[in-house]
């Protein structure tokens, strides 16, 4: 062999080695399996000079799902037509690539050819062959070995990367359609929030929770307004729920703490501060990344209110007693039964701070407004409270129901709920209007105007409240949204 044909071997062997190690990075870019074919082909040809290559690739049900070709001098041929082909049957058979002289592959005739199979972990996905080596110069127009085994190496590099890429899709795939589950169970109104659920079948609730749907993606703060009992917590939940935050939903009530206590529980407190006293995080710490809900934002006290309003601004909190400042990312939420706008206007509440929440505002109407949800929610709150307590659902009489659609329930939800689990708590067979009449302490809810003013309807409802929960003041003021102190000093 002249000096000339050793370099000429030599550097084709460069050549391959230096296309191998390309191949292998290209092969791994994770791109569609279409293009990933049709770059193999092309280095391929690019190496082994054929007159003619094609590839081609089937999914799991032996149906071809990418094709490419070279120097085919008529149409390409199909997918179907290569693996309806005998080359593709033979290399089944054998399981390891082949070399034939003469003969026709897919149409075309052949004086030699290559075939490799695209595999991998024992699953045959496709195949490769390369038809007839051109001629270069003095070299002999055939494949050499070192030409077979190069095809070998691609073949398992090409195998590799096919079942990569069909991975990566697969996963691809399940990951959308668990998004798409996952929206779908999140888009049901009535879907479950904390174990309960929101029944909205009543267009003034399905505009609240149509806004909130909307909102609940965007890191806007927001204001939810309404009286107590009418689902401010679970609409506030429904939002973390749909913003796609991955921290905590970390909810406080401004009104149950005083002041110190308050400004310690929202940003925290450094060790030896007081006696006894040990570090512990605050309330907008540990909604880090995700959502802090500030319920009655209306009764902080204003010396809270500066720091909450500095917090927010600087996006850094610094505990009681501390000096170091604490990186935070929270959404805030902050509910109120009160008129944030009158209380600024009397300087009960900083403007600032007022803005500073105020992003979207969502009023959550009153029962009285949404009374065709009652007859959902008798039957939701009936088959809960039986479900939980292992009784069997007795009927809800026409006359009970027109009677619980006809009262004006100053406690909302709240009070519907448990005038509807004491109703079945006392059913004998059946709940009936007199028996819902005396939960709702025998008096009439068409009294004159002389009986309706404010004073009068509130101390009605109390007594009502403690007698649904049999004297039990600390349950009433739970049911009420009041203080225990505040029913005391109305008397009760």
């Amino acid at each position: 062999m002249t000096s000339t044909g050793v370099g000429f071997a030599e550097k084709r062997r460069i050549l391959q080695l230096e296309t191998l190690y390309d191949l292998s990075l290209a092969l791994h870019a994770q791109q569609p399996e279409g293009e990933l074919v049709e770059e193999l082909l092309q280095r391929v040809c690019a190496v082994l000079d054929p007159a003619a290559a094609l590839a081609v690739t089937r999914d799991a049900y032996g149906k071809p799902q990418a094709v490419a070709s070279v120097g085919w001098v008529e149409s390409s041929p199909g997918g179907e037509t290569v693996l309806a082909d005998p080359l593709w049957h033979d290399l089944l058979a054998e399981g390891r690539p082949l070399r034939r002289t003469s003969g026709t592959v897919a149409g075309r005739p052949f004086s030699e050819l290559m075939a490799a199979p695209l595999a991998c972990r024992g699953v045959f996905l496709g195949l490769m062959a390369v038809l007839d080596k051109e001629g270069r110069g003095t070299e002999e127009p055939s494949f050499s070995d070192d030409d077979r085994r190069f095809l070998d190496s691609v073949s398992v590099l090409a195998g590799v990367a096919l079942d990569s890429v069909r991975q990566v899709e697969r996963l691809a795939e399940q990951r959308q359609r668990l998004e798409e589950e996952n929206q779908a169970l999140r888009g049901q109104f009535a879907d479950e929030v904390g174990g309960r659920k929101i029944i909205a079948h009543g267009a003034p609730m399905r505009r609240v929770l149509e806004l909130a749907e909307r909102v609940a993606a965007r890191g806007i703060s927001v204001v939810v307004r309404g009286e107590s009992g009418t689902g401010k917590e679970m609409l506030t939940k429904l939002i973390h729920l749909r913003s796609g935050r991955e921290g905590s939903l970390i909810a406080l009530n401004c009104a149950a703490l005083p002041e110190g206590l308050l400004e310690s529980e929202l940003f925290g407190i450094e060790r030896g501060v007081a006696t006894g006293v040990q570090a512990r995080p605050g309330k907008l710490e540990l909604a880090h990344g995700g959502t802090l809900f500030l319920d009655e934002i209306g009764d902080m006290q204003p010396a809270v209110q500066v720091k909450l309003l500095r917090a927010l601004q600087e996006r850094e909190v610094v505990r009681v007693g501390g000096h170091k400042a604490v990186p935070v990312d929270v959404r805030v939420i902050a509910a109120t039964h009160r008129d944030l706008e009158e209380m600024v206007r009397r300087g009960e509440f900083r403007e600032d701070l007022y803005y500073r929440l105020k992003g979207i505002v969502l009023e959550v109407p009153p029962l009285r407004e949404r009374k065709g949800d009652i007859p959902h929610l008798v039957r939701y709150f009936t088959e809960s409270f039986c479900q939980r307590e292992g009784l069997g659902v007795p009927p809800f009489r026409a006359d009970a129901l027109t009677l619980l659609m006809s009262h004006d329930y100053p406690g909302n939800v709240r009070e519907l709920q448990n005038l509807v689990e004491g109703a079945l708590s006392l059913a004998e067979g059946e709940v009936n209007a007199p028996l819902v009449r005396s939960l709702l302490g025998g008096e009439a809810d068409d009294l004159g105007p002389e009986a309706l003013d404010l004073a009068t309807v509130e101390k009605r409802h109390i007594r009502r409240v403690l007698q649904m929960t049999r004297g039990n003041k600390t349950a009433a003021s739970k049911i009420l949204g009041l203080d225990r102190k505040t029913l005391q000093r109305r008397g009760f």
